[in-house]
């Protein structure tokens, strides 16, 4: 049997869409290859792009790059690169890497079997980028990674024209999945053991705006609410610009709608704001975390947040800091503008030089990371409910600690209890220290209860079913 690999570069809806190619492949009588494979090794290996970044493209044939010797030394096995800057680049990647065998975008990610095969018979390259979305990647197989959370997509595409993104020409407009589909899915999911959602789009509160129902978010939140068994629902990106008075009230009132808001800041400047075609000023902003915080006193908001942008001057980055130090985000994604050819702003006049983002990202980082501390103090002594996660982290073994989300999604490292716990079941414990990324809940008891779930029972499931089958068809968990 062929094993593959798949590399995923970006966004959560590239993370979802490997989870598609995933299924496809299996779905086809491919394996993934075992944990521990050796790079070239697998028989098919898939990147999935992203082009947000400037250094993407380097990162891309960098890696086809250390491939080609190891294709060349096996025949048969095969590179695909599918994504956003395959969409971008098309023809491009085959003429730099001839030894690519199949080149697809991200309206066609269903295609990826038939194209190796074609590829395998025909003996030549493969590239098919398609115009338009031909099938919502809802309908596709899915191999998903975890057993008791899932992300379930609401819409592709988007119909910002912020200038510094390149994503809309990549996705498409706006398309938005039909309210009854998204429900079912999430329903099927509970069923086999899921107990987590995160509901995704490239706007995901503009969702209602292709099929004329401008309430639709807030409905579709609420309407989450009464799957049975859905303990946890989360939602990411939306923009300040649809972010309306009755989604705030939908995630007030609905439980299992976690006290968590993840709103893509940019610029705390009016003026840099405009020039970014963001549709919403400083005001707007903050006034839209003053009735979050109202309404959800205990909610977790981060933020994603460019410096440098073109023009950018000394009083707009200050007013960034401002907006920052007002908002008091418990993380924010920090990121040195980018110029990416074929967006308005890599041609905009007054392209800031390096060294000078770079000194303002790092005071912004600063003043982020320290009020993220003194945010994350304030957990101290709160009992939370943690739901255990899978490979969150890196040196629970050492520290015999376990590691899952709060409802805030903060991460949390809690002592191991004497009872077995498992990923997805969930844990009661009291937050003994904080630090800026994380929190501890440590001591002789720091769990005062543990709760079995139907989620912890699938992951159990799955891991067993995953350690019965025979060597070199591992599902690689």
């Amino acid at each position: 049997m062929k094993t593959y690999e798949v590399r995923t570069y970006g966004c959560q809806m590239n993370v979802h869409d490997s989870e598609r190619l995933s299924g496809l492949l299996e779905d086809a009588g491919y394996v993934r290859a075992p944990e521990g494979t050796g790079e070239g090794e697998a028989d098919v290996v898939v990147f999935n792009t992203c082009a947000v970044r400037e250094n993407a493209d380097n990162r891309l044939y960098g890696n086809l790059g250390r491939l080609a010797p190891m294709k060349a030394a096996r025949p048969g096995m095969q590179i695909a690169v599918g994504g956003c800057l395959a969409q971008k680049d098309r023809d491009t990647i085959v003429t730099k890497a001839p030894w690519v065998d199949v080149v697809f975008g991200t309206h066609n990610i269903g295609k990826l079997p038939v194209l190796l095969e074609r590829a395998r018979i025909q003996q030549e390259a493969q590239v098919e980028i398609a115009e338009s979305l031909e099938a919502f990647p809802s309908t596709l197989p899915t191999r998903r990674e975890s057993a008791y959370a899932a992300w379930v997509s609401i819409s592709v595409g988007c119909n910002n024209t912020c200038t510094f993104c390149i994503v809309p020409a990549l996705r498409g407009k706006e398309k938005d999945r039909r309210p009854g589909d998204i429900l079912a899915e999430v329903e099927a999911l509970v069923a086999e053991g899921v107990s987590e959602i995160t509901l995704l789009g490239q706007n995901v509160n503009a969702y209602g705006s292709d099929i004329g129902d401008r309430e639709a978010f807030s409905k579709l939140l609420r309407a989450c609410g009464k799957v049975e068994g859905l303990e946890r629902v989360r939602f990411t990106s939306p923009h300040p610009r649809d972010f309306t008075d009755d989604v705030i009230a939908a995630m007030a009132e609905t439980p299992n709608v976690m006290p968590q808001l993840h709103m893509p800041l940019q610029s705390g400047s009016d003026r840099v704001l405009k020039a970014m075609r963001r549709s919403y000023r400083q005001e707007r902003f903050l006034g839209i975390i003053e009735k979050v915080r109202a309404a959800i006193p205990h909610a977790a908001i981060s933020t994603d947040i460019i410096v440098g942008f073109p023009g950018e001057t000394e009083e707009d980055f200050e007013q960034t800091m401002h907006t920052v130090r007002e908002a008091r985000f418990a993380n924010a994604f920090t990121f040195q503008y980018s110029k990416r050819p074929g967006t308005p702003a890599a041609e905009m006049d007054g392209q800031i030089p390096k060294e000078v983002v770079q000194e303002r990202y790092m005071r912004l980082v600063a003043l982020q990371e320290e009020i993220s501390w003194e945010e994350n103090k304030k957990q101290v002594g709160r009992t939370l409910e943690v739901m255990v996660a899978e490979g969150e982290g890196r040196k629970d073994g050492a520290t015999h600690r376990l590691s899952g989300r709060a409802p805030d999604n903060r991460l949390v490292h809690f002592t191991k209890p004497d009872v077995e716990v498992r990923p997805g079941d969930v844990v009661t414990v009291e937050i003994t220290y904080a630090a800026p990324h994380h929190l501890l809940a440590e001591g002789p008891t720091p769990a005062t209860a543990v709760r079995r779930t139907r989620a912890g029972d699938a992951w159990e499931k799955r891991t067993a079913a995953a350690a019965a089958k025979p060597a070199g068809v591992m599902l690689g968990l």
